[in-house]
């Protein structure tokens, strides 16, 4: 389950690739058990400053929840404002940049479905409201000065193109910005599978998960003042501990393709770039072993 953490001091127990913050240090000799190293093993050594190499080109997975602020639905101007300027900072950096927005801010299939509504139709209902955020983000982020181009899984002629990887790749490649909606345009399929899809499909190198949160944790700390937060996973560990920060089938997807995936906090200011630079911020998610991923 994921939250927002409660940051403590800074010092840090680690249990295996997990720190919790606000802990005691200890005596510096935390143990180890899932063959990553203690956190405090790492300062000082400058080939451990970056969590991975640098990426050229990324999917960004924004939730639809974000879209919304401190209001429970719609959409708030000035928080799709702060996101598309993290975004535009990204591809000024010359790297090229996708996104695939959620649509919670607008419907959920699922809790349409517990209300009554056959699953199937309310799943269309969410693709549909994903494609107003699409729209939204956009246009904040054509004002900014930034090509951008939607592209959908349900034809829409009037407000987007129809979804085709290769012209995606060629407007990326142009430096603009592309913007997935729809999902996955098939029910039952969640906006993190059809983001982990799209970034292997134009050949990303990692999937970036934005969220309101700065991380991946064991338990809600806002409830369970001693949750841990994870710096880094194993998409197995994922699996086994039944982390709930991205559904088992996108996770399964981007284990399977040794997809990368970074879960970190979009609404801090400058962590899009900080993620793809790789900068070591929220959790880092990829096999152990995948030293292009790590660096």
């Amino acid at each position: 389950m994921e939250n927002s953490a409660d940051r403590g001091d800074g010092a840090a127990r680690v249990l295996g690739s997990a720190v919790q913050d606000g802990a005691p240090a200890g005596d510096g000799s935390a143990p180890v058990t899932n063959g990553h190293p203690p956190a405090e093993a790492a300062q000082g050594d400058k080939r451990n400053d970056r969590a991975h190499r640098p990426w050229r080109r990324v999917v960004v997975k924004l939730s639809g929840e974000a879209f919304s602020g401190d209001e429970p639905l719609g959409i708030s101007p000035a928080v799709v404002q702060r996101i598309a300027r993290e975004i535009v900072a990204v591809v000024r950096d010359g790297v090229q940049v996708a996104a695939v927005v959620g649509g919670g801010n607008m419907f959920r299939g699922r809790e349409l479905a517990e209300s009554g509504i056959d699953r199937a139709r309310a799943d269309y209902m969410g693709m549909l409201g994903t494609v107003i955020n699409c729209l939204a983000l956009q246009d904040v982020l054509e004002k900014l000065g930034v090509d951008t181009r939607v592209q959908t899984s349900i034809t829409m002629g009037q407000v987007a193109e129809p979804y085709i990887p290769r012209r995606a790749i060629r407007h990326l490649e142009k430096g603009r910005i592309v913007i997935f909606g729809a999902g996955l345009g098939a029910p039952f399929f969640s906006t993190d599978t059809c983001a982990a899809q799209r970034a292997l499909e134009i050949g990303a190198e990692a999937l970036l998960k934005g969220t309101q949160v700065d991380g991946v944790y064991d338990a809600d700390p806002r409830t369970m003042p001693d949750a841990v937060r994870f710096h880094q996973l194993d998409y197995s560990e994922v699996l086994r501990l039944e982390l709930k920060f991205m559904d088992t089938t996108a996770v399964s997807l981007c284990m399977d393709n040794g997809l990368p995936i970074v879960v970190f906090d979009l609404m801090e200011k400058g962590n899009v770039v900080r993620a793809v630079r790789g900068e070591k911020i929220g959790t880092l998610v990829s096999r152990p072993e995948d030293a292009d991923a790590r660096g």
